[in-house]
């Protein structure tokens, strides 16, 4: 018995001492050798005078007397310009002074500066940006070769490592704070999104921040804090690195993105569909529409389920993006599909993303007889260029926007959102609001106590049973 207590204590000391040396004593040497590269941003913007004009509707009894009461405020003398100011934070990657931060810490700004830990300041110019993934690129100008950090494997992080964020948070200079990886894979509205959630402090002017490892090597980019308080709870977010870095060498290449586009509408295979279909298991990325493009020309049809792109095994719809994203444009890529009980192997050329959005924004010029509705507890609309920008909406196709969603209704009940697209009612494609209408009221006139939605949020489709009001 004593041999066997003495035993256990032996263990316990050991993993102990295993635990301690994986817990570093100090994070000073890290932060040291790191911070040179980190830098704070202060961006300055021109605002709108405009906005702080008293809001009164035109031709409104009370126009001419507001128009006059503020024509006598102001006089004649000129209105001094008035600029607003913001801080974020940023990271060196290149001696030549390339700089990495997120796209809203610059966006709409006028004038950027960058100050190092030195205090010297340098200003930025912009050499492009990324809004599906809140990244920007800038370039400052120096004298001498500035210091600069690398880029990590974000892939080989694991939930638990020690991680470590600096910036400028509050506007409080050069800091940091220590944590570890809380989660991997997070998604917060993006089809590009690959989040590493962390615990260390991430509060506002952190965003463009990096995230190291243990390494000293950029794991990803701060750009989200969740908290009722607007301060850090603890739940950080950080784009991944293998994101950010791809994104970033293009726009050093080209000042813009140049994603792969493969040109087809699809959802997730669930194990209903898979059973229907004849599938072993519940995997890969369903097609539901082939819209012309470089899968439509390369024969991919509407049914199809994608097992495969280019080589690498598709699990679900947010891989798929994510390989067709990363892959070049105007490569030939093998595609590897389920059809009629087999599979096939489809040559596909790619097309480029934003070309294609482009295309289609400029096609998508909304009927002039397409208002509004109210139905189900729902506010809809046409989908269109506008929505799209205003609900951060990037998977291709029509159909019908929800504008809003009443409490306690029946689509409220069944997570229906602001922001979600109807592509389809009882199985029928809809583009505009009375499309929805028609078809919900064919259901009721059928008898029928709930009527089936095909509804896409956030990069993915998902099928509604929504119960019918009487």
């Amino acid at each position: 018995m004593l041999m066997l207590l003495a035993s256990l204590v032996m263990v316990l000391a050991m993993t102990q001492t295993l635990l301690a040396q994986n817990m570093p004593n100090s994070f000073a040497d890290l932060s040291e050798e790191v911070s040179p590269a980190v830098v704070n941003i202060t961006t300055s913007t021109i605002l709108n005078r405009k906005a702080d004009a008293l809001n009164v509707p035109q031709g409104s009894p009370f126009d001419d007397l507001f128009r006059e009461f503020t024509d006598r405020n102001r006089g004649d003398t000129p209105q001094p310009e008035r600029r607003g100011t913001a801080l974020g934070s940023g990271f060196l990657i290149s001696a030549d002074g390339y700089v990495v931060t997120n796209n809203h810490v610059i966006k709409d700004a006028d004038e950027i500066e960058i100050e190092l830990r030195s205090g010297k300041k340098l200003t930025a110019v912009v050499v492009g940006t990324d809004p599906r993934t809140d990244l920007a690129l800038l370039k400052v100008e120096a004298d001498l070769p500035l210091p600069f950090v690398k880029f990590g494997n974000s892939d080989e992080m694991r939930v638990g490592d020690w991680v470590l964020a600096i910036g400028n948070p509050l506007g409080q200079g050069f800091s940091v704070s220590a944590g570890i990886v809380s989660a991997r894979g997070r998604t917060l509205s993006g089809s590009y999104d690959d989040f590493i959630q962390t615990d260390a402090a991430i509060n506002r002017g952190n965003s463009g921040g990096p995230l190291f490892n243990m390494k000293g090597e950029v794991v990803g980019v701060n750009t989200a804090i969740l908290s009722p308080s607007g301060g850090s709870i603890g739940i950080g977010f950080s784009m991944a690195s293998n994101v950010v870095s791809g994104v970033i060498d293009q726009l050093e290449k080209f000042g813009e993105t140049r994603r792969g586009w493969l040109g087809v509408s699809i959802q997730n295979v669930s194990a209903d569909i898979s059973d229907a279909i004849g599938m072993e298991e519940a995997r890969g990325a369903l097609v539901t529409d082939v819209p012309d493009g470089p899968a439509a020309d390369a024969g991919i049809e509407a049914g199809d389920v994608i097992l495969s792109f280019d080589g690498s095994d598709v699990s679900d719809t947010r891989e798929l993006v994510r390989l067709v994203a990363d892959a070049p444009v105007g490569e030939t890529v093998r595609v590897v599909v389920y059809r009629d009980n087999g599979t096939q192997t489809i040559l596909v050329t790619l097309g480029r993303l934003e070309d294609a959005l482009a295309a289609r924004a400029e096609d998508e010029t909304p009927p002039e007889d397409t208002p509004k509705a109210e139905v189900q507890g729902m506010t809809l609309d046409q989908l269109t260029p506008q929505y799209r920008e205003r609900f951060m909406i990037e998977d291709e196709g029509a159909g019908v926007v929800i504008l809003e969603v009443a409490e306690g209704s029946p689509a409220a009940e069944k997570g229906l959102r602001p922001g979600d697209v109807i592509v389809e009612v009882s199985q029928n494609p809809v583009t505009v609001p009375g499309e929805v209408l028609e078809r919900i009221a064919a259901a009721k006139d059928a008898g029928r106590r709930s009527v089936l939605l095909l509804v896409r949020s956030g990069g993915s489709g998902r099928f509604v049973a929504l119960a019918l009001e009487e």
